[in-house]
């Protein structure tokens, strides 16, 4: 009889993948690190805050194990369990830097962001996909879904940037969840009654025959911990996150006329020529593109006016010697779930496209080129095409150029005009090294809509407004995101769709202040929890990520 994986949890798995004798724990139950923002909604928090770190030996050779807990909040990432593993990776790459190996494995059994939590969690993702990246360039970084959850939501992006991913028959992968889908885009999209299409579509035997998942190995600890080992040995790594040139060639041949089936998309994976993808600069067109406030603000920085591109939905320039890059609504854009500004495929993968370019553009230069990413993302694309696709893969692609456009020295500024919700502001704005925004009410950040939110943590939505009230992580507007420290500025007395000159000098001079900033400054996103631009006496509004980070560093060695 197998010795199931999936039936074990949390702490179990971890111990599973170790020598005998070589497990110790950082950060455990006992020091009783739980999170801040869960009490005063009434919800019992948990002593390790469902993420186990145990460093250790396999099969000789040190490794460190990120393993999540699905059964409490549903594997959900929020402020301690996303400090607690971006703390655990900033270590191992600091070893692996100076030649001391070690391998990290992530045990993936999430749905994202812990919602209750909300921006807190997306932030904590965010910081986890940049350390990812920094970390591949010194050793492969192994992902597991095992099952029970799967990988879902800003954790399916992670899944996306990993070097290699092994999981069982009994997990899946997507973005979006058929729940949210069907309650963003309505039951005719998805029906999340059917489960044969669910996991027809996001099980992981369908993932890995169009290259979203490695491996599919037993149920069975030893054949897992093999895996994982024989990946580690040989240093797998897909590149999944690098494939743009794939993907938009794939979009080249598909036919939104007709419907997507899985056994269609199949055959068009295999029958994909790649040919490069390269996307010129916006120029001015004749009539004026769908309104938004990142349209308006791309047009009044760059001077371009009714600015066109060869993808309607992703505009680009330089002036001023700095790259601006928006995102932008397209009223009659061939995928109906992004004509509201939504990120979607083409998106993601434009988007990436255009970062890369500019990375090899200034390879060889000393004074890298700055990035201006004008933010006004509703959400990412709600839409059952983009999931069998793979959307996560398209944000995924996207946060990966700008992570290591300023890894590699490209200085990031996200200035927030408009919304900046969910995955599309993973995948456009929170790589960035400063976040600015406008003084606008109207500006919703959040990782979820009100409705969704409400469905998927089993409240009212009177219920989720209330817990707003209490926990600034939870609201949605801009004002009580400065709260959390993550915000170099708020422009005052400028509103989204201003046009006046006052109004653009403005947004200049705050711009021009943000990359003064940056001048000597650690191209990591360490200025969100070391920020002193301290709100309400909190230096960075993060004290229980800076209490983990402190308790990582006397822990780890």
């Amino acid at each position: 009889m197998n010795n199931s994986f999936v039936e074990l949890h949390a702490r179990q798995r971890a111990e599973a993948l170790l020598d005998h004798g070589s497990t110790r724990e950082l950060i455990g139950p006992f020091d009783d690190l739980i999170s801040p923002h869960l009490e005063p909604q009434n919800i019992v928090p948990e002593s390790d805050d469902g993420v186990v770190i145990m460093k250790g030996l396999m099969k000789g050779k040190q490794v460190v194990v990120i393993s999540i807990e699905g059964s409490f909040q549903g594997g959900g990432i929020g402020e301690v369990s996303g400090a607690k593993i971006v703390a655990a990776l900033e270590h191992a790459l600091t070893d692996n830097q100076a030649g001391k190996t070690i391998y990290p494995i992530l045990i993936l059994d999430t749905g994202g962001v812990r919602l209750q939590e909300a921006n807190y969690g997306l932030l904590s993702i965010s910081e986890i996909h940049n350390i990812v990246i920094a970390l591949k360039k010194y050793v492969p970084v192994i992902g597991l879904v095992p099952g029970r959850v799967g990988s879902f939501g800003g954790m399916s992006i992670t899944n996306a940037l990993l070097s290699y991913v092994i999981g069982t028959d009994k997990a899946r992968i997507g973005l979006n969840g058929p729940e949210v889908i069907e309650q963003e885009a309505g039951v005719r999209e998805w029906d999340s009654s059917d489960k044969n299409l669910i996991w027809d579509t996001l099980g992981t035997k369908q993932r890995q025959k169009t290259g979203i998942i490695d491996e599919v190995t037993a149920d069975d600890v030893d054949s897992i911990k093999q895996a994982i080992y024989e990946a580690i040995c040989n240093k797998k790594d897909s590149h999944r996150d690098e494939r743009s040139d794939f993907y938009l060639s794939l979009l080249d041949y598909l036919d939104l006329k007709k419907p997507l089936d899985i056994p269609t998309y199949n055959q068009l994976y295999q029958a994909v020529e790649v040919k490069p993808h390269h996307l010129a600069a916006a120029t001015t067109g004749s009539e004026p593109g769908t309104k938004s406030r990142g349209r308006n603000w791309f047009e009044l920085l760059t001077g371009i006016k009714n600015a066109t591109s060869q993808v309607a939905t992703v505009l680009h320039a330089q002036k001023d010697n700095r790259e601006y890059i928006a995102i932008v609504p397209d009223a009659h854009n061939r995928f109906p779930r992004v004509r509201h500004g939504e990120v979607g495929l083409e998106e993601g993968f434009t988007v990436a496209s255009v970062v890369n370019d500019l990375i090899a553009q200034d390879k060889e230069k000393a004074q890298k080129t700055p990035i201006v990413m004008i933010v006004d993302v509703p959400s990412q694309a709600y839409g059952y095409k983009e999931e069998l696709i793979g959307i996560h893969m398209a944000l995924a692609a996207s946060a990966s150029a700008y992570a290591r456009a300023r890894q590699s020295g490209h200085k990031l500024v996200a200035l927030i005009v408009g919304d900046a919700v969910s995955g599309g502001f993973l995948a456009h704005g929170l790589q960035s090294n400063r976040l600015v925004a406008l003084d606008d009410m109207s500006i919703t950040v959040q990782a979820m809509s009100k409705a969704s939110s409400a469905r998927i943590t089993q409240r009212t939505i009177a219920e989720v407004e209330e817990a707003t009230k209490h926990v600034p992580a939870m609201a949605y507007d801009i004002e009580n995101y400065q709260k959390l420290g993550a915000l170099y500025r708020l422009i005052p007395q400028v509103k989204g769709y201003d046009c006046n000159e006052q109004a653009i000098l403005t947004v200049k001079a705050a711009l021009d202040d943000a990359f003064a900033s940056l001048e000597g400054a650690p191209t990591d996103l360490s200025f969100r929890y070391t920020n002193e631009i301290a709100v309400n006496g909190t230096a960075g509004g993060r004290k229980a990520t800076n209490q983990v980070r402190k308790l990582m560093a006397e822990e780890w060695h």
